[in-house]
């Protein structure tokens, strides 16, 4: 195997049993090394996707193809986890919330999963997306301008634009009202960081939300996943929310942040559409790079490897979409034909929307700060050091600092106020103090913004 400058020898594996460590800071700083090495194992590997925790993982397009389209060899329900089931993973593995079971179409199979997955596509499909063009645009107008005035003309685009980003679009989409909205993104966001308390935070927010949508049905995604005719319990709807922010937030943010990065540095080509940055980002860094485990029903034989029955099997994205043996017929494929949205009857439904918020946010952030330029070189930018997701650590931009407009609110604080009049004889009143009220969160700062407030 021809190694990559500066790695010597394979990968160093968990002392336990050798297995490739696919998690650390080795992993994060050159994870292409990784599946390259393993590449060279065969269409699959065993590997510690975390501490103590072994799966086998799938590095070949035609494997992954193969598995991602064969659901009756193949199923997504997490119960069936052999390790787990014979206490053999750490209770406190960061593994467990990725692969944990949830009662929700991404870890349902057969009617179950058709069942769910069916109410969610169609309530997608009710997405109007000159609406959602608008959304984006919206929402990447109040991010820029917040940092766009500032005086050295700098900023971080992946905690200032890319991540706050698809959370206000989702917000939205949701019909959150500004506090509800609020919630929501602290808790997504909590989870995302390991916040404790987090997934509670979510599940409280959008039970209040689910619970106002029956008593007040809006436009909105929440309450056409509650009125489908697959007449779905609250509870179901609850999962099915938190796996559309789950699958849909966190991954645009990384397709946002590398789309950017790609089209704003030295190697792109002038002219170039941002979509094809965006089709690039999702074939060479995929946004979830290793994930989707599946349980074999029975034994199965893949390029000469038994794979056992409830053995983990996950898909690595990132390595599939990459796989050398696609470079010969690479043109010819479509330029759908990555695996970073999956395949089969658990592809991601939410695709298309996806790629729309993608490249809206992308042409937004050119078209608003048209001299932005990234402050270092595409090669030596760091990405997260972990296996699930392929997304940067930072991308640090300069551009030249833009006044914005004050709001009307803004205004009318710059006006003087008059000095009141007092009656003489008449001592003035001292005024009542008002009860402190809770600081606005990231939602309902930006629909006071919309408001001009």
């Amino acid at each position: 195997m021809q190694q990559r400058p500066g790695i010597q020898g394979p990968p160093p594996g968990c002392p336990a049993h050798g297995n490739v460590q696919l998690f650390g800071p080795q992993f994060g700083s050159d994870p292409d090394a990784h599946y390259e090495h393993l590449r060279s194992l065969g269409p699959s590997a065993p590997v510690d996707i975390a501490p103590g925790v072994e799966v086998e993982l799938v590095t070949s397009y035609d494997a992954a193809l193969y598995i991602l389209q064969n659901p009756a060899s193949f199923v997504r329900d997490s119960r069936r986890w052999r390790a787990l089931n014979e206490g053999r993973v750490p209770e406190d593995s960061p593994a467990l919330p990725m692969m944990g079971y949830r009662p929700n179409a991404l870890f349902s199979d057969g009617a179950a999963h058709a069942r769910l997955r069916q109410a969610v596509t169609d309530s997608l499909a009710t997405i109007n997306e000159i609406q959602l063009v608008r959304q984006t645009q919206q929402s990447a107008d109040y991010l820029v301008s917040r940092f766009s005035s500032d005086r050295l003309g700098q900023a971080e685009l992946m905690a200032e634009y890319a991540q706050p980003l698809p959370l206000l679009v989702f917000s939205d989409l949701f019909g959150c009202p500004p506090e509800i909205g609020d919630r929501v993104i602290v808790g997504i966001s909590g989870i995302f960081d390991g916040t404790a308390g987090a997934d509670q935070v979510l599940g409280e927010a959008l039970g209040e939300l689910i619970a106002l949508k029956r008593r007040r049905p809006g436009n909105d995604l929440t309450t056409r996943l509650m009125e489908h005719s697959a007449q779905l319990t609250d509870e179901e709807v609850l999962h099915q929310l938190v796996t559309l922010l789950s699958g849909g937030t966190a991954p645009l943010s990384a397709t946002i942040g590398t789309s950017s990065a790609l089209i704003l540095g030295e190697d792109w080509q002038t002219g170039l559409p941002v979509e094809d940055a965006v089709g690039q980002a999702l074939w060479n860094y995929a946004p979830i790079a290793n994930y989707a485990a599946h349980y074999p029903t029975h034994d199965v034989e893949l390029g000469g490897r038994m794979l056992r029955a409830n053995d983990p099997v996950v898909i690595s994205f990132a390595a599939a979409n990459t796989d050398p043996r696609l470079a010969e017929h690479r043109e010819q494929l479509s330029a759908k034909a990555h695996l970073s949205f999956g395949a089969g009857p658990h592809a991601c439904p939410a695709k298309d929307p996806a790629f729309v918020i993608a490249v809206t946010a992308v042409e937004s952030l050119l078209n608003r700060l048209p001299d932005i330029e990234v402050r270092v070189p595409f090669k030596d930018l760091s990405w997260v050091p972990a296996p699930w997701s392929r997304s940067l650590v930072a991308l640090p931009v300069r551009f030249t600092p833009r006044a914005v407009a004050p709001t009307p609110a803004q205004a009318a604080q710059q006006t003087p106020t008059p000095t009141p009049h007092h009656t003489p004889g008449l001592a003035p009143q001292p005024a009542v103090p008002a009860a402190p009220k809770a600081k606005p969160g990231l939602f309902s700062r930006f629909l006071a913004w919309t408001r001009g407030e």
